[in-house]
């Protein structure tokens, strides 16, 4: 069925929200896994250096009339982080707390991210510091085109690829690509992901980050030599990633205990009823009033006795606080940063194991570069393959990070960064420095 063009300012702001939310992480405080990772691969000073610095930094003003007939002007920023293995990948965001130091650490992020599961992608970020939830439709559709326009000498399939964000969705894409293709005289659907179906999207999108998800709770379960049936889990976060990732866990057996959101969580040992908890989310836009077990809050549900954790939602959840009481034998961290660096030793020394973010919540950017290949190639896989090839790279880059770390006895968050700094450093010492 075609999509609902006629949307409100609503439902392009909102839908998409609860899935990036609370994804900044400091930069300093992700470099410093960086700084481990390549102390631990003797890495060259040069390249080191090079690794820390962003190789672009856009600041753009945008003038938008507004429905009133005035005139304001806001600020839009986009970082090209690091782009020695191909195009940038990153996506746009509208919010008032956007900032060049977010949008660098977010950019830098992308660029680990890409690398840890291959993908031939840099890593990028944009937004543009404004209050959608007061803008009309028409209002923001003009601040897109006109940001658009602002940074189209960066962007391009080859060059710089946006994605959606925090208060963006696939109908604001469709705007990006438009006025891109506009700007060259030609449709250029490739030139964004997470479009429309109906323009070039690619169908498992949406699910993608859930998805990848299971696939890495399933390899840690195989690893550990738990069966997946009967398996506990326990997930913070009950928007996109969540809830998609709770459905498709309880398809496969394992008892959903406990779900949570921003309005506080609900505990059942026997199993909470995914469906319907979903259905009363789309009903009241969070779990408040969902009667499906006992409420705890957020923290209690943190520290449940259960198989699994699946943080996906706010960065900086397990920290020095409360690792110590953290009982959960595997933790697959579905949202970016949820375990501070100080936190890490914690869950190290009470044996807990950590598929860290860069790999867990990767799912996303691999379909997005999938989506990309179909929009080059022109031709459009079923949603069967998409879902097949993701299980591939997925479960390919758990044991590629899996192996680094039982050669160099570290954890896997250090060995997915080791893994991603070899294969970007690898590629600008191929490449050298252009003179």
């Amino acid at each position: 069925m075609a999509s609902d063009l006629r949307l409100s300012t609503a439902k392009i702001v909102r839908p998409d929200k609860d899935r990036f939310l609370h994804e900044e992480n400091p930069f300093e405080a992700m470099m410093s896994r960086v700084d481990r990772a390549a102390h631990l691969l003797d890495l060259e000073p040069g390249i080191y250096k090079v690794l820390r610095h962003a190789e672009k930094q856009i600041t753009v003003s945008v003038p938008v009339l507004m429905d009133n007939g005035e005139v304001e002007v806001f600020t839009g920023h986009r970082v090209l982080y690091n782009t020695s293995r191909g195009p940038a990948k990153g996506g746009i965001r509208f919010d008032l707390n956007v900032t060049m130091d977010e949008v660098k650490a977010l950019a830098a992020w992308m660029t680990w991210k890409c690398a840890v599961v291959n993908v031939p992608f840099g890593g990028a970020k944009g937004g543009v510091i404004c209050d959608p939830l007061t803008m009309s439709v028409g209002e923001l559709e003009r601040l897109t085109r006109r940001y658009t326009a602002g940074i189209i000498a960066t962007l391009g399939p080859d060059s710089d690829v946006p994605a959606p964000d925090v208060n963006t969705n696939e109908r604001v894409m469709a705007w990006v690509m438009d006025t891109y293709s506009m700007h060259v005289g030609h449709t250029v659907t490739a030139v964004v992901t997470g479009k429309p179906v109906e323009m070039g999207g690619s169908l498992g999108r949406r699910e993608a980050t859930g998805r990848g998800c299971t696939f890495m709770i399933r390899e840690a379960l195989a690893h550990l030599g738990m069966p997946v049936a009967g398996t506990t889990v326990a997930i913070q976060g009950f928007g996109n990633v969540g809830s998609v990732a709770a459905t498709l866990l309880a398809k496969e057996g394992c008892r959903i205990v406990a779900i949570g959101d921003r309005s506080g969580a609900v505990h059942n040992a026997g199993g909470v009823d995914v469906a319907a908890a979903i259905a009363h989310v789309r009903e009241h836009k969070t779990l408040e009033g969902f009667g499906g077990g006992d409420v705890l809050t957020n923290d209690e549900l943190l520290t449940l006795d259960v198989d699994v954790l699946l943080p996906a939602a706010l960065e900086n959840v397990i920290t020095t606080k409360n690792a110590g009481r953290i009982r959960a034998r595997i933790i697959c961290e579905a949202a970016n940063g949820p375990t501070t660096a100080a936190a890490d030793a914690i869950l190290d020394e009470k044996g807990i194991f950590v598929v860290p973010d860069i790999l867990a919540n990767a799912g996303g950017v691999t379909v997005s570069y999938f989506e990309w290949v179909q929009n080059r190639g022109g031709y459009f896989w079923p949603e069967d393959v998409v879902n097949d090839r993701l299980r591939e790279i997925m479960t390919q880059s758990f044991q590629a990070v899996l192996t680094l770390a039982q050669q160099h006895k570290v954890n896997l968050r250090t060995a997915a960064y080791m893994l991603a700094v070899s294969r970007v450093a690898t590629v600008h010492r191929l490449r050298g420095i252009y003179a």
